[in-house]
């Protein structure tokens, strides 16, 4: 029987949070899902790191409940670690002439302007046939870096070839949506604007900057979230049926969603905070302009609430609710759709005043069903009754499952080039909006479920 082809992942800023705290446990589900599956990984960064501290790093990421697997084993035999400056033309063909495999995947885990500059350096000395491009989030910092980066690594390999990152999207994730929606005719015939009044989808966090302000402060809740990941998730929500759950079919329905979505007033129907002194679990947070790395200066705000609109038949008046912070009082990853309530209700109930509404947890993936039923003990009382289910869900962290994608060249995982330039395009308005000051800046104690007034809140 003939060797399976090897696959070697570089990671191009290796020596980052995201690597440690992300990749390379992602990659150890993966191998303790499938450990026969073999891939090589050669971690570059600017900075140096010793062969003995390389090796420590990958051994403590690849361990699961402090065991290492055979197939985390194999990975850890072979890896390596090179100090390279990536977007130097002649250090960047020597790191990958060092390269020996089948095919190559260039893993990017690197701001958006370096991501560009290390593309212009592949364009010009070239990529093995068959390099996979893996860049994440976000693509671009604006609409115009979006389209000049599309161009760029179009250049270099093909859009089949391209993964462009959202982990928060995992496989078991995207098919749960589409599962509960277009396999049970209970949902189907009532999702659209005749019977459901608006959609929220929440990502309240309770983490604080955890050591990320040099990121995170020059992008905020707007960019870092709502602009990748909800946006993602409302066209999930918000797509035609399909054909199929193939890769074609899913990323065309998704566009075509994009394409129809607007933020009608950035001042009306968009909202940002950010978090003063508080505690979260009996921790202290200090204000977020007290923060280590924060520049106060630049105003970045760590809770935004956008109202979008879908201008399709289906869809049109119905507002979709998107929302991320941080040092909130609770995690909430979830989408809800709130139902009308019924044209009539027959003289004689009382008690309802609660519309019913579809809970869709994310991570662990589940559902809640509100409806209404008749009371307990007093059946002319009208009240709700939850029903709760779990999602199936898999053995991989998210980005196990983004990798297992991009290993098996399945884009279905991945933003393609038009969404991207899409999801730009919608927030925009909003960013120079608020650059000149027209929404106000909330404020939230740390540890609370954000500012005073706020509908999300609840």
């Amino acid at each position: 029987m003939a060797p399976k082809p090897s696959t070697t992942l570089l990671i191009l800023g290796a020596s980052g949070d995201l690597t440690s705290r992300l990749l390379l446990p992602g990659i150890a589900t993966l191998l303790r899902a499938q450990p026969a599956r073999r891939v090589d990984i050669v971690g570059a960064d600017l900075r140096e790191l010793d062969e003995v501290e390389w090796q420590t790093r990958v051994r403590t990421a690849l361990q699961l409940d402090g065991v290492l697997g055979s197939g985390a084993k194999t990975a850890l035999g072979g890896t390596r670690y090179v100090a390279a400056d990536a977007t130097d033309p002649k250090a960047l063909q020597a790191l990958i002439d060092s390269i020996a495999c089948d095919r190559l995947v260039i893993y990017f885990a690197l701001p958006p302007h370096v991501t560009e500059l290390v593309c212009g350096a592949l364009e010009q000395i070239g990529v093995p046939e068959g390099t996979i491009l893996a860049i994440e989030k976000p693509f671009g910092d604006s609409l115009e870096a979006a389209q000049r980066l599309n161009a760029l690594v179009t250049r270099i390999v093909p859009e089949d070839r391209i993964f462009r990152i959202d982990h928060f999207l995992g496989l078991h994730t995207v098919l749960n949506l589409l599962g509960l929606r277009f396999t049970n005719r209970l949902l189907e015939p009532v999702w659209d604007r005749d019977s459901i009044s608006r959609v929220e989808i929440l990502y309240d966090e309770t983490v604080t900057l955890e050591g990320r302000a040099g990121y995170y402060d020059r992008n905020g809740a707007l960019r870092d979230m709502i602009q990748s990941h909800l946006l993602q998730i409302m066209a999930l929500i918000a797509i035609e049926p399909v054909a199929s759950v193939s890769a074609r079919d899913l990323r065309d329905a998704i566009g075509q969603v994009l394409r129809a979505s607007s933020i009608v007033d950035p001042v009306k129907h968009t909202r940002r905070a950010r978090y003063t002194s508080g505690s979260i679990e009996g921790r202290e947070v200090p204000d977020y302009v007290a923060e280590e790395g924060v520049d106060a200066k630049l105003g970045t705000e760590t809770l935004a609430e956008v109202q979008v609109e879908v201008a399709t038949a289906r869809w049109a008046g119905v507002p979709f609710i998107l929302r991320s912070g941080k040092s909130l009082a609770g995690i909430r990853k979830r989408a809800i759709i709130h139902w009308k309530p019924p044209a009539h209700v027959p003289e004689g109930f009382g008690g309802h005043d609660t519309p019913d509404r579809l809970v869709i947890d994310f991570k662990p993936d589940g559902f809640e069903l509100h409806i209404t039923t008749n009371g307990e003990g007093d059946p002319f009382t009208l009240e709700q009754t939850v029903l709760r289910g779990e999602l199936g869900g898999g053995a991989l962290l998210p980005y196990g499952e983004v990798l297992a994608s991009i290993l098996d060249s399945d884009p279905r995982l991945a933003v393609r080039g038009d969404a991207a330039e899409q999801c730009w395009r919608i927030v925009e308005p909003v960013l120079r909006t608020w650059q000149r000051d027209e929404v106000p800046m909330h404020e939230y104690r740390a540890g609370s479920k954000g500012p005073r007034g706020w509908r999300t809140n609840a």
